[in-house]
Parts: structure tokens; C-alpha cells; sequence
């Protein structure tokens, strides 16, 4: 039987034109330049942030901005949402999507820690893609999860004292953070589950969610399959004033062998506190849903 290939451009909607959402689009220009994929992407308040439009990218509004089309409008016509905007965003913005049909990329895994939402997102109608993020290794370490064959999986993640500081952290917290200086011995900051660690720094540990996501293994009702796997992941962050990159280091045991990986990637050229390989990624995976589409009639 032949399929029907299309010819049409692929209408993808970026939430979020922060650091990441502005890589992807800059990453993508080869297939907009080619026709592939038409881009637009969907900002909070779009008069305040005009100065940032990159050509042949058209903005979007989530907020009340009256001089652009707004998300209803956008979500409507997309093919493909691609989620750059963090955990809450996702949250807000993500079960419409799938609801609507619509595929969506989620670049802010974290936010599958939520049950519910993990439910939601991965019950349709539209398809649901996860990136990598910031990390990979996801191939080797999927298979042996697909063969229960991993009892450990545990991720260390050591960044900037500085960049670790919250809202909700006290006085003394913060004021000892900032007081590490190059030299000092790294800090543990958090030691616990997946879902406490992205609750408490949701733009840090986004990577031990899609750790736990790739180790799901095999079976039916992906989100009890995620949610077991979430608990049996360990997190560790770590405060190093040394650190002159973020990393991530894995460990992952069990009879199907012994497993220790470690990433450390250059940041953003947007934003130096982003992971550029984050962007690579979701490009990466655009790319792959660009493919699916090219066979769909």
C-alpha cells in the first residue's frame, strides 16, 4: 500500500521564546528556509518582548496583547507545539494541547513528576514526545530497563552555588551559598525522589524526571510504568563553586550490567545559565516529529 506523502509545511507553535525556545528556532532555520515547517511562537506579553523577534518567526500572545493572533487561535492551526516555557507552563498549557489532538514536544520533563498531569499528557489524543534535554545515554540505559534489567538508578547533578539559590530557601541557606567560593568542598543541596527535587528546583533537575522517564521499561499504562520508575530513581544535587559546567552523573545497576555515564555541555549562547545541549535536543526531536508528519496524508 503507498502512503500519502505531504508537501505542506508542518505549522510548529513554540511556547516560550525565552533562551531555548529562541536556539530551537535558530537551529531550525535550515527547514523553515527549505519549507518544512512554518514557526511561530507564543510569549506572555508580546509588546514588551517585540525586540526579540528573529525573522520568519511570528509571535504569538498568551496574554491580552491585541496586535497578534493569540494562542487559541495559534493552537488551532498548529501541528505541533513544542514546550520551552518550564514546569508550570506545561502544566498550564500542555493537557490543552494533547486534548486538542495536537502533538506536543516537553522539553520541561519535570513536569511528568506530577501524576495527574503525566496521565493527561500521555492519554491522547494527541502524541506526546519527551526530549533528552540536557543528557542522553537514554538508548543504552532504556533497553536494559525494557529487560527489568536495572534494581538502581541513581543521578548526581553539580552546578554553581548561585544558581541553585531559591525563593523559598531562608537567610542562612541562601547567605551559605553564596559564601562558597572556588577551592571550598561541594555541597549537597537536595538528596531525595525525583518529584521533591522538581518541586523545589524546576530548572535544575529536569534531567532526573527524563532519567526516570527512559528507565520506565516496558508495558501497559505508560504513566504507572513512569511513576514506579520515578520512585526508584535517586537525585543528588550538588553546590561546587569549582564547577566550571553543570553535570550530570549516572549510575544505574542491575543484571543487566553496570552503567556510569557523565555529561558536561557548553551553555546556551542565549542564556549562559541554560544547557545549550537542551536546545540540540529539541531540535533534534523536531526534526523526528517532522519525519512522522512527512508521512501522514
Amino acid at each position: 500500500m503507498s502512503q500519502t506523502v505531504r508537501h505542506s509545511p508542518v505549522r510548529v507553535l513554540l511556547l516560550g521564546f525565552g533562551a531555548i525556545g529562541r536556539h530551537v528556532s535558530t537551529l531550525l532555520a535550515p527547514e523553515r528556509d527549505a519549507g518544512l515547517l512554518r514557526l511561530r511562537a507564543a510569549e506572555r506579553n508580546v509588546a514588551s518582548h517585540g525586540h526579540r523577534t528573529i525573522p520568519g518567526v511570528e509571535l504569538v500572545t498568551t496574554g491580552e496583547d491585541t496586535d497578534c493572533p493569540t494562542w487559541p487561535e495559534a493552537l488551532a492551526v498548529a501541528d505541533l507545539v513544542v514546550e520551552c516555557a518550564g514546569v508550570a507552563a506545561a502544566g498550564e498549557y500542555g493537557p490543552g494541547v494533547i486534548t486538542a489532538g495536537t502533538d506536543l514536544i516537553l522539553t520541561s520533563v519535570g513536569a511528568l513528576a506530577d501524576p495527574d498531569l503525566a496521565r493527561t499528557l500521555l492519554a491522547g489524543p494527541g502524541r506526546l514526545w519527551v526530549t533528552n534535554g540536557a543528557i542522553g545515554g537514554f538508548d543504552v540505559l532504556s533497553a536494559a530497563a525494557d529487560a527489568d534489567g536495572l534494581d538502581s538508578v541513581r543521578i548526581r547533578t553539580t552546578k554553581l552555588p548561585t544558581s541553585l539559590i531559591r525563593p523559598w530557601m531562608t537567610e542562612s541557606e541562601e547567605a551559605a551559598l553564596r559564601a562558597l567560593r572556588p577551592g571550598d568542598a561541594p555541597v549537597t543541596v537536595f538528596s531525595g525522589g525525583p518529584a521533591k527535587a522538581i518541586e523545589r528546583f524546576p530548572a535544575n533537575v529536569n534531567v532526573a524526571v527524563g532519567l526516570g522517564w527512559a528507565t520506565r521499561g516496558r508495558g501497559s499504562g505508560e504513566a504507572e510504568l513512569l511513576r514506579r520508575s520515578l520512585e526508584r530513581v535517586r537525585v543528588e544535587l550538588m553546590a561546587d563553586p569549582g564547577a566550571a559546567r553543570s553535570r550530570h552523573e549516572i549510575l544505574a545497576t542491575g543484571t543487566a550490567g553496570r552503567f556510569e555515564l557523565a555529561f558536561e555541555s557548553a551553555p546556551s549562547p542565549e542564556n549562559p545559565k541554560t544547557s545549550g545541549l537542551t536546545a540540540l535536543s529539541v531540535a533534534r526531536t523536531v526534526r523526528e516529529a517532522l519525519a512522522a508528519f512527512s508521512s501522514r496524508p
